[in-house]
């Protein structure tokens, strides 16, 4: 395979995510509501789980592990990151869904230069 096919594959593929990672960013607010989410999280302040953007501060943007673990940490639950309450499992979120959901989250960081 020649290194202009090569690259013209490994361009297409790159386009071809872009629009999937923003359009998961856009509907990140209505896969939280869908899924119940908001039940227990608000985005700015804590209800029976921690705020949204309490958890993106914690687990910071721009690491991709950092989504596949909020992704899992949603499908899976957790318990004793934040407290008491433990976080319950929702197997009913897709994993597709969950990654979208976690990048969304991790989204709502405050840049370093704006705290």
């Amino acid at each position: 395979m020649s290194g202009k096919r090569i690259a013209a594959g490994l361009a297409l593929f790159v386009v071809s995510i872009v629009p999937a990672q923003a359009q998961s960013l856009a509907d990140g607010p209505q896969l939280a509501k869908d899924n119940i989410c908001m039940g227990c999280h608000q985005v700015d302040r804590a209800r029976v789980g921690p705020p949204f953007a309490a958890v993106a501060d914690r687990y910071k943007a721009g690491d991709k592990q950092m989504v596949t673990y909020l992704a899992n940490s949603i499908r899976k639950g957790g318990r004793g990151r934040w407290g008491a309450v433990p976080m319950p499992a929702q197997p009913q979120v897709t994993e597709e869904e969950a990654l979208a959901l976690a990048g969304w989250i991790l989204s709502l960081a405050v840049p370093e230069a704006a705290k």
